[in-house]
């Protein structure tokens, strides 16, 4: 085991963490928290495939992660000009 493979796996379990933090700032009561968290929890979920297609070679991780990637903000920014009340 070389010290990349090591460091990508000590990065796996941190992002892990993340995820897990993401979660919970997504269920607190307010809408904005709502927001902030599934963002985070989308770039996590990114950042975790992209370490699953470098360790593993699977191939589609890496289509998935890049939908997370551009969709997670378009769905922010649309959620949030609902909210306001923009058409």
């Amino acid at each position: 085991m070389t010290i990349l493979t090591l460091s990508e796996y000590i990065l796996l379990a941190a992002l892990a963490i993340y995820a897990l933090a993401s979660v919970r700032i997504a269920t607190r009561k307010t809408i904005g928290m709502g927001l902030v968290g599934l963002a985070g929890l989308s770039i996590a979920v990114a950042t975790i495939l992209i370490l699953v297609n470098n360790l593993y070679q699977i191939a589609y991780c890496k289509d998935i992660a890049l939908a997370l990637v551009l969709l997670g903000p378009v769905g922010t920014i649309a959620f949030a000009r609902v909210l306001r009340g923009d058409n």
